[in-house]
């Protein structure tokens, strides 16, 4: 049986990347968002550096919309971990620096989507098409 690669490219930081497990689920939603549900790859950033109070944080995946705001902010989790709420409260964090209106938390075999508005976090039961995403953002501005 041949052996895993080593390292993955990342389309969206333009280069070699360790394969580390959590990676791999990173490189396969990237992959989601721009296929199914039309992400223009231009609109998206991984490993996005931002402080919360003086501790620097790394969202995973940022969408942004078109006017380059944070329209979905992206948490992967190894397979092995569960998509819970420690996990939304990660995302949650990245929101309160970020204010993206929707989070999508994935371990690749779990998704969990959401929408933020106020102070209500309200689950969804599909990924919108980035248009969707783009203009519901948009009337709720």
């Amino acid at each position: 049986m041949p052996s895993a690669p080593k390292t993955l490219y990342d389309p969206l930081r333009r280069k070699e990347v360790a394969a580390t497990p959590e990676e791999r689920v990173r490189q396969w939603f990237i992959a989601v968002l721009e296929q199914s549900f039309r992400v223009p790859r231009h609109q998206m950033m991984s490993e996005v550096q931002m402080h919360f109070g003086s501790k620097p944080w790394r969202a995973d995946i940022l969408v942004y919309d078109r006017r380059q705001e944070p329209l979905v902010i992206v948490e992967c989790k190894r397979e092995e971990v569960e998509i819970d709420a420690a996990v939304l409260e990660q995302a949650l964090r990245y929101h309160a620096v970020l204010h993206a209106p929707y989070l999508f938390l994935t371990n690749g075999r779990s998704t969990c989507l959401y929408r933020r508005r106020g102070d209500a976090v309200t689950p969804l039961d599909h990924i919108p098409s980035y248009e969707e995403m783009v203009a519901s953002a948009a009337a709720n501005a």
